[in-house]
């Protein structure tokens, strides 16, 4: 959550900070502000509220210099206005930061700080480093901003900039930042997104790493002091990339992307030849008696998703934990657990303290990761990466398909290695993965996506959805139903469809939609019967079938038909399905799908 962008170099600051920060919005934020230095003072605009209330305050009145740090806040300590926005300054106004994350002893700080004479001008715990910087500064910005670094303890990515040096000084524990290098200027950024217009040249920094960036470049040390080598790596991603492209939104576009972000996943993985598939994964396979996957949300549900196909072709037992309650149930874990966490930003703070967690027991331990560079990959031992590109809307749709494709992947690597999948088998399974790309664009046609509009539209006003699902697609009915929730605020459950009886069946009436996944598999039979249940009761019976199951169709209210798939790659393409669902549902009550309320897109604070 929140966003970073800091500028020096020859352009005029207001306008890179300004444009970076329009880049990050998706993080979530509930205010913004700039610093702007000139060489003989630095100005602070900042305005609760959206970019765009910041924009119009500097407006006729824009702030003109050449070096410069920008933010945009969700709010953690302090409420959402003015005066808690950042950046902040000292009360001279020669010292000014923004931060990233939470400074956990700041209360501790902060008191010590005022009995010694400091004044504090807002509720929030990073104006405690302002201070302890100022307390610290004689002269040396880099060497003031280590000391006080050095007092406190929490996550944070931190930007200072002092009237009397043309330098910024950052540093990152947890909170993610990256550099830009172009010629003759340098920038700054919690996300790529934020800098590709100015260059694809990026360092992404480690944790505890800090850097002092000028107009000639970049050092990077650690909190010591010591001199520390980053490389710097080419972007393949254009600014384009992380634009809506002529789509109506970064979500509609992303769903669209699907195809494209798929192939990528699986590009020169799969061996048609042998059945088997290449992760450039070093770990060993034979040496893991249990797995555990461990995510946050979406990921949770890919994860879930990898559980079933794990157990059903590698036939190692596997359990999915919630990132933010593993740490707290002391888990079962040795050095013959796999433990495996899902992220497409490789920053969220649970899921990686859940990795932290697993390795402090002996868990060798492998990311299925979007982001490259991320705190996550490297600390793990491999990674998995899932190359779906940039993704802006804060609902998860291609990143989510893409983690579950790569599951299947995975299911297919450890089951072949370990011998619980033959060579026919395998060679089965990978046609049908291969097959994955095309699959969802056939589900993306206009017919199809005219059809589950239509449904939507139909339904926009209920209260309230129930989703089923059952098998490998049961946490597709949690994926649809969490969507439908982030999106539209249309209260939603899901279930394993034969669990409806044991209570849910009690909610069903005629007000009731019942979204249920019944595409072609082994339990089909037995959802049906599920879908009779809800039909006795007089729920409005919503069906996702395969493409010519005319037997079935008559069981349901409303029909949306998907691409026949393989059972075990089904989730995928009944996936796009749920998306459009959600979004058409959203966009009919009108409803910002890009930003939901309440939600960011990382989260970074516990």
């Amino acid at each position: 959550m929140c966003g970073i962008v800091g500028y020096i170099g020859g352009r005029q600051a207001q306008d890179v900070l300004i444009s970076g920060l329009s880049k990050l919005e998706y993080r979530g934020y509930d205010s913004a502000g700039v610093a702007i230095g000139d060489g003989a003072c630095i100005a602070v605009k900042k305005k609760a509220g959206k970019l765009a209330n910041l924009e119009a305050e500097l407006e006729g009145r824009p702030l003109s210099g050449t070096l410069g740090i920008g933010h945009t806040r969700w709010a953690t300590h302090g409420l959402p206005n003015d005066t808690n926005a950042h950046p902040h300054a000292t009360e001279d106004g020669r010292i000014v930061i923004i931060h990233n994350g939470i400074i956990e002893n700041y209360l501790k700080l902060k008191e010590a700080l005022m009995s010694r004479g400091h004044e504090f001008k807002s509720e929030t715990d990073s104006e405690v480093l302002a201070h302890l910087i100022e307390e610290a500064y004689s002269g040396d910005l880099y060497e003031a901003v280590r000391t006080a670094l050095g007092q406190v303890r929490g996550a944070y990515g931190i930007v200072v900039t002092h009237v009397d040096h043309r330098e910024i000084v950052a540093a990152r524990t947890v909170s993610p930042l990256v550099m830009g290098v172009g010629e003759g200027e340098m920038f700054l950024a919690s996300d790529v997104p934020a800098l590709l217009a100015y260059t694809r040249k990026m360092v992404f920094l480690h944790d505890g790493d800090m850097v002092v960036l000028n107009d000639d470049g970049f050092r990077v040390t650690d909190l010591d002091g010591n001199e520390q080598a980053r490389e710097i790596e080419h972007i393949d991603w254009d600014a384009e990339a992380a634009e809506k492209g002529g789509y109506d939104t970064y979500m509609l576009k992303e769903i669209y992307e699907q195809p494209t972000a798929l192939t990528n996943t699986l590009i020169g993985r799969l061996h048609d030849d042998t059945g088997e598939v290449n992760l450039d994964i070093n770990l060993d396979p034979s040496s893991f008696k249990r797995i555990s996957i461990i995510a946050c949300g979406t990921a949770f549900y890919a994860g879930l998703v990898g559980e079933y196909l794990i157990e059903q072709l590698a036939r190692i037992p596997v359990e999915v934990d919630v990132a933010s309650e593993y740490r707290y149930r002391d888990p079962l874990v040795s050095e013959h657990t796999l433990a495996i966490v899902v992220s497409q930003s490789g920053e969220t703070i649970d899921t990686l303290e859940a990795l932290r967690e697993a390795k402090r027991h002996g868990a060798k331990t492998l990311g299925v990761i979007n982001a490259k560079g991320s705190s996550m990959t490297r600390e793990l031992d491999d990674t998995l990466y899932i190359h779906a590109g940039p993704e802006i809307g804060v609902a998860s749709t291609k990143a989510y398909t893409s983690m579950v494709s790569a599951f299947v992947m995975l299911a297919l690597w450890l089951g072949r290695a370990r011998g619980t999948l033959s060579e026919q088998q395998g060679a089965e399974l990978l046609k049908a993965t291969r097959e994955l790309p095309r699959l969802v664009e056939e589900a993306l046609a206009p017919e199809r996506v005219e059809a589950i509009k239509a449904v939507a539209e139909k339904y926009a006003h209920a209260r309230d959805y129930l989703f089923l699902g059952r098998g490998v697609n049961s946490p597709t009915a949690y994926e649809g139903a969490l969507k439908l929730k982030e999106i539209s605020y249309i209260h939603a459950e899901a279930y394993a469809a034969g669990e409806m009886k044991h209570g849910p069946i009690a909610l069903i009436d005629s007000n009731l939609p019942v979204a249920v996944i019944a595409t072609e598999s082994r339990l089909l039979e037995k959802t049906i019967s599920n879908v009779q249940e809800v039909r006795a009761r007089a729920g409005k019976v919503i069906l996702f079938l395969s493409d010519g199951d005319t037997e079935n169709a008559r069981h349901g209210d409303d029909v949306i038909y998907v691409p026949r798939a393989h059972e075990m790659v089904s989730p995928v393409v009944n996936a796009v399905a749920m998306q459009l669902l959600a979004y058409f549902t959203a966009t009919a009550l009108g409803k910002d799908v890009d930003k939901p309320r309440n939600l960011a897109k990382s989260v970074t604070v516990e």
